[in-house]
């Protein structure tokens, strides 16, 4: 899967740095800017940025010129960071074409947790409809899975859980993250069930199930 390209905006040097190294974990390139101006000077310079994080105070220019200028041009999704709570303010950014509205303090886990559910919801992460590795082949549409050829009979979360790692393989995937993506960023169980569903996975695997490997005291990764 392709890197895609996160403009990350914020007149804050050490919250540029804490969301690009959340970001870049979780498989994104990161682009910063430190002022509304050169902000706008990546995002028409660069190609094909998947998403803007967009701080509201900035020197220069502030948040809303730059969602207005970008809005001029683009539907790129746009997330406005702001330290005010407040509903006005959230209300403008919403009429703006803001996609989601984040308040300071704020979870860089939960924002990059955000930032995937809206790269679904625009269809900008994978869209192949046929995953295939070492043997494993899971068609999204049809969803089926065939290992060597033969059919295996998944649930619905296991397919999902498949479909993540085969999306991802070779990275390490934290419990958090997994939970976050196939059981949506909102979902309040208990990373356990992660390590449920993961061995009925491997079980229906067979000898393919070894390659989902454990990465003790973090998660798993899909290797060959």
């Amino acid at each position: 899967m392709d890197r895609l390209k996160i403009l990350v905006v914020d007149d804050e040097s050490r919250m540029r740095k804490l969301v690009r190294d959340f970001l870049v974990k979780s498989g994104y390139d990161v682009l910063e800017a430190g002022d509304g101006e050169e902000a706008l000077d990546i995002f028409f310079k660069e190609k094909e940025i998947a998403l803007v994080v967009l701080d509201v105070m900035m020197p220069k220019m502030d948040g809303w010129q730059v969602c207005r200028e970008i809005r001029a041009y683009s539907k790129v999704p746009i997330i406005m960071l702001t330290a005010r709570a407040d509903e006005q303010d959230e209300l403008q950014g919403f009429q703006m074409g803001v996609d989601e509205y984040v308040t300071k303090p704020f979870s860089p886990k939960i924002l990059v947790a955000r930032i995937e559910a809206i790269l679904r919801r625009t269809k900008q992460m994978s869209d192949e409809e046929v995953l295939s590795c070492g043997g494993i082949q899971l068609d999204k549409a049809a969803h089926q899975v065939h290992i060597d050829g033969n059919p295996v009979e998944l649930s619905y979360k296991e397919f999902e859980l498949l479909a993540y790692f085969l999306e991802n393989r070779g990275i390490a995937l934290s419990r958090e993250r997994i939970l976050n993506n196939v059981w949506n960023y909102d979902y309040f169980g208990d990373a356990r069930t992660i390590d449920t569903h993961v061995k009925k996975l491997r079980s229906k695997m067979g000898e393919k199930g070894e390659l989902i490997k454990t990465i003790w005291g973090m998660g798993y990764k899909l290797d060959v």
